[in-house]
């Protein structure tokens, strides 16, 4: 993944890759759902970019939300090292 400036300084900020499944019903048809994917930096627990993200949508779109699962993983995380059992020389 490539940062730039702004998004390492998320990072170091504890801001944290965060992906949100929204599944909302289809405007044409109201008794099927249809799956939408967004992912953005964000700070846990509050997410508040997702919330910003999700109040837009209830303001401006059509489809209602019927359910959100969100996901997030570290990006910057302590380096796990392990002692190498021989080693080999190259020229």
């Amino acid at each position: 993944m490539h940062t730039t400036g702004s998004e390492l300084e998320l990072l170091l900020r504890d801001y944290r890759l965060t992906t949100a499944e929204i599944l909302y019903h289809f405007p044409d048809h109201p008794k099927l759902l249809q799956s939408y994917v967004w992912q953005e930096l964000d700070l846990a627990p509050k997410f508040p970019t997702l919330h910003k993200f999700i109040d837009f949508w209830n303001r401006e779109l059509d489809g209602k939300i019927h359910s959100v699962k969100v996901m997030h993983a570290e990006l910057i995380a302590p380096q796990e090292f392990r002692f190498a059992q021989g080693s080999t020389l190259i020229h």
